[in-house]
């Protein structure tokens, strides 16, 4: 077929328009957690569904509950590339928490879906707790002081 053509630059542009075309032009995306937790969390049906049903559409839970063993966690995190004007800072797309509840026999009981704009409303505790066990003795504060003045000196 190219036999015909003498010139070479319509080989070329053949060349790269073949190349090209199996190139698409999407968005790229860093996902952590399920892929697509809104479509997947459809499937489930309250009272109808359980804890099998649940692990074979969407998999092993991310986390279960600490005070429940039957909540069970699920997390959705997508993050892309920013416009230029942004630099090309990683925005948060997709920011999704499912929580299932079952009852005592293993059947779905409620689920709760929890995306980026219910998040930011969510409030937590202002209060911290005291870790002693990070904290120095009377005798690390006292040789680390020490140890600054002797080295402040050295520098005079």
């Amino acid at each position: 077929m190219f036999v015909f053509f003498k010139n070479h630059n319509f080989k070329i542009f053949i060349f790269l328009f073949f190349i090209l075309i199996g190139c698409q032009f999407q968005e790229p995306n860093k996902n952590h957690g399920i892929i697509f937790l809104e479509n997947r969390s459809q499937k489930l049906v309250i009272n109808k569904t359980n804890k099998n049903d649940v692990i074979k559409t969407i998999g092993h839970p991310h986390s279960k509950s600490i005070s429940n063993v039957n909540e069970w966690i699920y997390i959705e995190r997508v993050l892309t590339k920013g416009e230029y004007y942004k630099l090309g800072r990683n925005i948060l797309k997709a920011n999704n928490i499912l929580i299932l509840e079952f009852n005592k026999y293993g059947i779905l009981s409620n689920k709760t879906l929890l995306n980026k704009n219910d998040i930011k409303k969510i409030e937590f505790s202002k209060n911290t707790t005291k870790n002693e066990l990070g904290e120095k003795s009377f005798v690390e504060k006292f040789l680390q002081s020490i140890k600054a003045k002797m080295y402040s000196n050295r520098d005079k």
